[in-house]
This record gives structure tokens, sequence and C-alpha cells, in this order.
């Protein structure tokens, strides 16, 4: 425990809320396996808040003096880390369960709460905030998906317990309950009133960010749409440092989702361009967000700017080539037969991700560079005076394209009416002034014909 809050003692000096987050971390320092397992023997239920009291005046006092209020907050919150060190440890040797360790990192959270609204912890502590919230989500995940095991294991008696303990309606019940912690710290950030420069303010896209992927997780996407509605409030009063102003790996994450968002409500255009932000900004060497970020930026620019990605685009990253590249192949060459069967190959990882209904209108850009091919295989008639050179043909019999339907659906007939429709819908969007095309902005990416 004295290596631990030498940490403390070092970071409250510098008033560096990264290093001070590390102290609270449920994960063993880099090269010290046993670390959590010597801190948690260290003292015992007796006399933990004695001991800690004594170490953080000690490594504090030499250093930077903390008022007595504040001595009394840090000595509750590293009282509820060590008791959360001890449902981990347990946990690890498998005498514990993840509902034992998210109860009691869930204090934790509460202690670190009141630390701020009762005993005036200071803003640049806020990272501290980020290391509990963070592992908070993912200890309640780890906790529904233990809980849910259990339920469906008729060898623990899961039987015995069906009239307390719904499986289907509480899936996802601690989870929902980390959503609550989450939104208190939300709160204590949005409402600071301290001067921008030591406000809480500070942490509010982090925790935004945690909000949006646990609303995802609980598959109530919509419900981010009222913090970013909260969050515009206050941009509107001024009363928010600009996004520009925060990490850069915040902003990602925070595009990411905004532009997420908007591809599920089919506003594509403001979709791309939140996910190109996103992905400009993305270091290169974060290979699984810039994934994930191309995964809906893709279908956002076919449908917008009818363009594809390329081969070189897509080389570092062969997932997306499995996915991608097969369909693009497709829209290009006008092959609706192979379309269909490459989006019935990714059918499950399309609907997985909710990008299936958006890729399936690219078969009505496969059908458009098929029909073009049948008119520029028309070549050119005769012009009326003799002198001027020939021109396209303008007339193209309505058999030609049927022809041609039918032979890129695999040699399936397609029935005379249904070419018709498909030829007078295809009229509709070209003509359409809200599906005009738009230029391209961004390399590597392939015009669809």
């Amino acid at each position: 425990m004295n290596e631990l809050f030498e940490d403390f003692g070092k970071a409250y000096a510098s008033q560096n809320g990264y290093q001070l987050a590390q102290t609270l971390s449920p994960v063993p320092l880099p090269g010290q396996p046993n670390y959590l397992k010597a801190v948690r023997q260290s003292t015992n239920a007796q006399s933990v808040k004695h001991d800690i009291k004594h170490f953080i005046k000690a490594s504090t006092s030499h250093r930077r003096k903390m008022d007595h209020d504040e001595v009394t907050g840090w000595v509750e919150v590293y009282t509820a880390y060590w008791s959360a060190l001890g449902e981990i440890i347990a946990g690890e040797s498998g005498k514990g369960s993840w509902t034992k360790v998210y109860d009691s990192w869930k204090e934790l959270t509460s202690m670190l709460i009141r630390g701020y609204n009762s005993f005036g912890f200071k803003a640049w502590s806020i990272p501290s905030l980020y290391m509990v919230g963070k592992y908070l989500r993912l200890f309640a995940i780890k906790s529904d998906e233990e809980r849910s095991r259990t339920a469906n294991d008729p060898s623990v008696g899961s039987s015995l317990l069906q009239d307390d303990f719904d499986s289907e309606t509480d899936k996802q019940g601690q989870l929902r309950d980390c959503e609550q912690h989450l939104k208190r710290i939300f709160t204590l950030c949005l409402n600071d009133r301290a001067p921008l420069e030591e406000s809480r303010k500070w942490g509010i896209y982090f925790v935004i960010n945690l909000l949006f992927k646990t609303y995802f997780k609980l598959n109530s996407a919509s419900l981010s749409r009222t913090i970013l509605k909260t969050l515009a409030v206050y941009k509107d009063k001024g009363d928010m440092p600009p996004l520009e102003m925060f990490p850069k790996s915040q902003r990602v994450t925070f595009k990411y989702y905004e532009g997420v968002l908007f591809f599920l409500e089919e506003n594509y255009i403001e979709a791309e361009t939140h996910l190109t932000e996103a992905w400009e900004l993305c270091h290169k060497d974060a290979k699984p967000q810039a994934e994930r970020i191309l995964t809906y930026l893709i279908p956002c620019r076919l449908l917008t700017s009818h363009v594809l990605p390329t081969k070189a685009m897509l080389a570092n990253y062969p997932r997306l080539q499995d996915r991608f590249l097969p369909l693009a192949k497709c829209i290009k060459s006008g092959n609706l037969r192979a379309f269909d069967l490459a989006l019935q190959h990714g059918e499950d990882e399309f609907v997985k991700r909710r990008i299936y209904l958006t890729l399936e209108r690219g078969r009505d850009i496969a059908l458009r560079n098929l029909l073009r091919k049948v008119f520029l295989a028309g070549g050119f008639e005769e012009s009326k005076d003799g002198d001027n050179a020939p021109v396209r043909r303008t007339r193209v019999p309505v058999s030609e394209f049927h022809a041609a339907i039918s032979m890129e659906s695999g040699g399936n007939f397609v029935d005379p009416d249904e070419v018709e429709c498909l030829l007078a819908n295809m009229i509709y969007k070209v003509s359409c002034p809200s599906r005009s095309l738009r230029k391209a902005p961004v390399a590597f990416w392939d015009p669809v014909e």
C-alpha cells in the first residue's frame, strides 16, 4: 500500500489526473502481476480506514497540503477501492462472482461522485472518473453474462428461481443500472459552475462516449439523442468548451457514434460528414477503430456519392475486403445475381452491424450500371444530316433491357412487366433532385461506373 499512496502523493502534488487515475485501476501494474493482491493484503477491514488516512497524509504532507474534507473524501474512495479489490481477486480465483465485483465497484463509483459533490475534489482529478466509469461498464457486462449463464444452467437450481428472475426481462439489468450511474457522472460534469479553466466539463465527452457505448449495447441507441440535445443547449449558451479543444481520441469516438446515429436515422449526408471527420482524425495505427468507422462510411459513400472503396484503400483491413470488395465488384459490373449472392454471404455480419438494408440499396446502382451498359452497347445511329457525326441511339427497345436483366439475374426469367417497372423506377430516381450525385472529395474511392 505504501507504493500505491506514494504514486497518489506524486500525482496530487503535480495535479496529474491521469497518474492519479492509475492508482484506482483494477488491473495490475505492468510487470507486477501480484500488485493488487499486495495492496489488498497490506491491511484488514478493521484498520483499513486508519491506514489509508495515515498513508494519504504521509504522502502529501511534504508535497502539497490537503485539507481535512478532501482527506476524508479520498479515504472513503480508497476504502471502497480496497473492498472492490477483494472481490476482484476472489473472482479471478473462482471464489467470487462478477455480480459482487460490479456491486463493489458501483460503491467505489458512488464514493468518488460523492467526493466531488461533498468533499471538494478538484477538476484536475476527473480522469479518475474515466477509470471508474470505464470499468463499471465492463464489470456490468460481465455480471450480466454471468447472471444469464446461471439462469440457463439447471445444475445451479435455476428452475427454483423462475418466479424471482426473468432471464429475458433482466438480461441486461446490471448494464441498465450502470447507465444510471454513468448519467450521474454526466450530470456531475455538465452542471459544474466553476470557470471553464477549472471546470469538470472537460470530462464531459469521455462520459458521453461511455453512455453511447452503453446505449448501443442495450440496443437503445435512440436514447443517445437525449444526451446530444442536452449538450446542444449548453453549447448554444456558450457554456461548453469547443469540441476541438478536447483530446483527439475522445473526438474520434464522439464523431463516430454521432455519425452512426445519423446513419441509423437514414440521414446519410450528415452521417457521412461525421464519419469522414472521425476517419480523418483517427490515428493511422488504430486499425480496429478505423475499421469500425469504415464499416459505416462505405455504405454512406455508396448512397450519397455513388463511390466505392478501392482495393488499395482496404489493404490493411482484410475483414472489410471480404465484406465489401465482392459487392463493389458486382455493382461496378452490374451483375445482379452475383450481388445478391455476395449480400447473402455477408448477411449475418451486415445485419449485426445494421448496414444490411443500406447495402441492399446498392442493387439499384448495380441495375443502373447494367442499363447503362445496354445503352452504350446500342452504339450509334446515323445522323439525319449526312454531314454531322453519328449520335448515340436515343431509343432502346425494352426487349434489350429485358434480355440484359434476365442474363445478369443468373439466366432466370424476368417478367417483362417487372422490367418496365424497374425502368420506370430508375428513371424516377435518376431525375429526382434529392438523389443527384455529388463529387467525392476523399481519395482512394472509385466511382461506380
